[in-house]
C-alpha cells in the first residue's frame, strides 16, 4: 500500500478491506482525508511517516502481525494526546476498562452504525480542539475556508464567489458523483430557477483557472461531476 503524504488525515486501521472502505466512504463524504493500514505493523509505519498530519486514529483490536493493543501502547509512548478510537468485535466491560487504562479516547463495538461512528469522530475532534483545519490541500489545490481563498501549487487564483462555492462543494464531496440538480440546489440554492448549462459554464471556467489541476473535476456522463484526485 502506498503511503500518501497529505495535509491532515484520519488513520483507519483494520484488517478487513470491506470495513476500511465502509469507514473511509462515510468519513470522506464529510470532507475528511483518509490514510489506511491493513495490519498493526503498517499502521505504525504510516503513523511514523505522517504523524504531524494525522489528527485521529481509528484502530481495530484484532489484527495480524501486531494487534491494536500493541499499536496503541507504542503510539502512547511518544504521543499522549492524539485521539484514538478502538474498534472491536468484543463488548466486554473488562476489555473496555483495559482500553481506557492504555489511553483510549473512545471504544466502539462492532457492528456499529457508520453514521454514529462519524458523529463520535466529529465530537472527539471538537472536544480535543483538533477539528479539521480550515485550510485543506488537495494535491496542490489549497482551499482556505476562513479566508475563502484558493491557490494552486502555492500561487493564488482569482475566483468569483460562485466559482469558489462550486469548487468548495465539489471538494467537500470528493470521490462522490454529484448530479447537476444536486449541485444547482446546493451551490445556487433551491430558489434558483436556472438550468444545468450554468453549471457546465462555471465548471469550464473553474477548470481553466485551476490549470493542470482542472482535470480533477471529472465529467460523469449522464450524471454530472465528481472531484477526484488520482
Amino acid at each position: 500500500m502506498e503511503v500518501r503524504m497529505i495535509q491532515s488525515s484520519i488513520l483507519v486501521v483494520d484488517d478487513e478491506t470491506r470495513m476500511r472502505k465502509l469507514i473511509k466512504d462515510f468519513l470522506m463524504a464529510k470532507g475528511y482525508q483518509i490514510l489506511e493500514a491493513e495490519d498493526g505493523e503498517k499502521a505504525l509505519e504510516i503513523y511514523e511517516q505522517n504523524q504531524s498530519k494525522i489528527e485521529l486514529i481509528l484502530l481495530d483490536v484484532m489484527m495480524p502481525k501486531l494487534d491494536g493493543w500493541s499499536v496503541l501502547r507504542q503510539i502512547r509512548q511518544t504521543n499522549k494526546t492524539i485521539p484514538i478510537i478502538m474498534l472491536t468485535a468484543r463488548g466486554e466491560e473488562q476489555d473496555e476498562l483495559f482500553g481506557f487504562e492504555l489511553g483510549v479516547d473512545e471504544y466502539i463495538t462492532k457492528p456499529f452504525s457508520p453514521k454514529i461512528l462519524v458523529a463520535r469522530v466529529e465530537a472527539i475532534l471538537r472536544r480535543t480542539g483538533k477539528e479539521e483545519s480550515s485550510i485543506k490541500n488537495y494535491d496542490g489545490i489549497e482551499i482556505n475556508k476562513e479566508g475563502r481563498t484558493v491557490s494552486v501549487d502555492g500561487k493564488p487564483i482569482e475566483l468569483s464567489l460562485r466559482e469558489y462555492e462550486l469548487l468548495a462543494y465539489l471538494v467537500e464531496n470528493e470521490n462522490i458523483a454529484l448530479s447537476r440538480d444536486k449541485i444547482l440546489n446546493n451551490v445556487w440554492n433551491y430558489d434558483y430557477y436556472g438550468d444545468s448549462r450554468t453549471i457546465d459554464s462555471h465548471v469550464k471556467k473553474l477548470r481553466h483557472k485551476l490549470g493542470k489541476k482542472g482535470k480533477y473535476i471529472k465529467t460523469m456522463r449522464g450524471i454530472g461531476y465528481k472531484f477526484e484526485v488520482k
